[in-house]
């Protein structure tokens, strides 16, 4: 009796996805790329789909089924190595920015999105607000006035800072100055213990913070012990001119009408002024108007003012802060009735 025969399955080898290798001049920046325990690289995989592995030798291997997922890798990739040979760092923050970049917003120039401070450090823009922000800074035959509008973590005043240092630095400015509302409603500074720079100091860390990591703390304490940089309240702005200077106004939203009027015409010959502010930040009583809205208001149409304003899409410093932001702004479309 012949026996009926058997069908069998073929064996199946995994399918193997496309890949293609991206070449790489520095094998040291490709392993800051790739972060420890290829983090910044896994971060890549899971946003977009693909495989990537660096096998060494400068090189990162990019796998997928779609070719445009692989392109758009290959993008966030080179974005990310070119800001390593600007001098900046690769972090998650970095990596989520290039990610959030589209590619027609990387059709400009490079150079447009840089910050060179020369003896200090390189800065570029990682969102498409930012490199406007920076486009508005270095265009000096357009604006003399520029206002950087928007939450928390965005670089509106560290890219602003990192500006006027370079300027200080080509000696393109004589003076650097930052001023800010030393105490937020009011700036009482009397009942403050010690002279006047204790009493002031701590509120102005955050901008010798970012003098510092823009110029190191050598040439900071240079600069600042030869008058060239000069951070006070705002307060100590009243009844001066201010001339071949670069200006920074810092939190802004926690000036009143009359302090943002008085420091606004302070500006003189040969200089320039940024203003950023937050305005959903403003630590005023409620009946002490803010003079940030105010002036964005009555200066929208006035030549030679640019206003940038920022999103949550260009928090850059910590992802979650980009949803806490995002969690504030959805809470304050509610109602009263619904946020109470």
């Amino acid at each position: 009796m012949s026996s009926q025969p058997t069908s069998r399955k073929r064996a199946t080898r995994p399918r193997r996805q496309a890949s293609e290798t991206l070449h790489l001049d520095d094998k040291d920046r490709v392993r800051a790329l790739a972060g420890p325990g290829d983090r910044f690289l896994i971060l890549i995989e899971e946003e977009l789909d693909v495989r990537l592995s660096a096998p060494g030798a400068g090189q990162i291997v990019i796998g997928g089924d779609s070719a445009g997922a692989r392109d758009e890798a290959k993008r966030v990739l080179k974005r990310l190595y070119a800001s390593l040979e600007h001098g900046l760092t690769c972090d998650e923050a970095a990596v989520r920015a290039a990610l959030r970049t589209r590619d027609d917003e990387d059709s400009g120039a490079e150079d447009d999105g840089v910050i060179r401070v020369p003896r200090g450090s390189s800065l570029i823009a990682r969102t498409e607000g930012q490199r406007t922000y920076v486009r508005a800074l270095k265009n000096e035959k357009a604006y003399d006035l520029i206002f950087g509008v928007g939450p928390a973590g965005t670089g509106k005043t560290l890219l602003a800072v990192a500006y006027g240092a370079s300027l200080l630095v080509q000696r393109r400015v004589e003076k650097l100055i930052i001023t800010r509302p030393a105490v937020e409603a009011g700036e009482k500074l009397g009942f403050l213990p010690g002279d006047l720079t204790e009493k002031v100091d701590p509120y102005l860390l955050p901008v010798w913070d970012a003098l510092a990591d823009t110029l190191g703390r050598s040439q900071l304490e240079k600069m600042r012990e030869d008058g060239r940089i000069e951070v006070a309240p705002i307060a100590f702005m009243r009844g001066r001119t201010l001339n071949r200077a670069f200006i920074v106004v810092d939190e802004a939203q926690n000036t009143s009408r009359a302090q943002m009027q008085m420091v606004l015409t302070r500006l003189g010959e040969g200089s320039r002024m940024a203003v950023t502010g937050d305005p959903s930040q403003c630590d005023l009583h409620p009946r002490d108007p803010s003079g940030l809205p105010h002036a964005l208001s009555i200066l929208a149409r006035t030549k030679g003012v640019a206003t940038i304003t920022f999103d949550r899409n260009d928090v850059v410093r910590h992802d979650l802060v980009a949803r806490i932001v995002a969690a504030y702004e959805e809470d304050a479309a509610k109602s009263p009735r619904e946020s109470s």
